[in-house]
């Protein structure tokens, strides 16, 4: 499996500002991000549409805090898989992206195939999310557990000025 090829958008400081601001505060109002990248709000408005049009936005969310509505665990799995062609990656990957407990999953290079977040009710409905991917022919080997005791740190913004490095704005 090769990398996903991305093409590169340009960006000046102000489209930086703008996701620095929106990784951290993705509610803010459309008037107050404009203020605070120093813009009126029309040419802040078509700065964030075209940061949207290419594709650097990709979405809005809520993160919710679960354990104050309902009992959950969530756990990460390492899986290799038992084939090596690209039809048994297909095949996983398109079980995957079709399981609502699968919150993310990672194609890795390396030892394992795979890394996946699972987030569900309890430790047996993940055996049995994981019996019945078995049985669907997902194709796994081998798969490793590990369950989550403790977020120590989670849905922080991007560390852009490490990305970008000191050459950009």
């Amino acid at each position: 499996m090769e990398p996903e090829q991305a093409t590169m958008t340009r960006l000046d400081a102000r489209d930086i500002e703008i996701l620095k601001i929106l990784s951290r505060e993705g509610r803010i109002s459309k008037a107050d991000l404009a203020a605070r990248i120093n813009l009126s709000a029309s040419p802040a408005w078509e700065r964030l549409k075209r940061l949207e049009a290419a594709g650097v936005i990709t979405c809005y969310r809520a993160e919710v805090a679960l354990k104050r509505i309902a009992p959950h665990v969530t756990i990460f799995v390492t899986l290799e898989l038992d084939r090596h062609d690209a039809g048994s990656f297909r095949t996983f990957e398109t079980l995957a992206e079709a399981e609502p407990q699968i919150t993310a999953c990672w194609a890795l290079g390396g030892g394992f195939d795979y890394l996946v977040q699972v987030v569900t009710r309890d430790i047996d409905s993940y055996q049995r999310l994981m019996d019945d991917l078995l049985d669907r022919g997902a194709g796994i080997a081998r798969y490793y557990t590990y369950v989550v005791t403790k977020t120590l740190k989670s849905g922080a913004s991007l560390p852009f000025d490490v990305l970008l490095g000191p050459d950009r704005p």
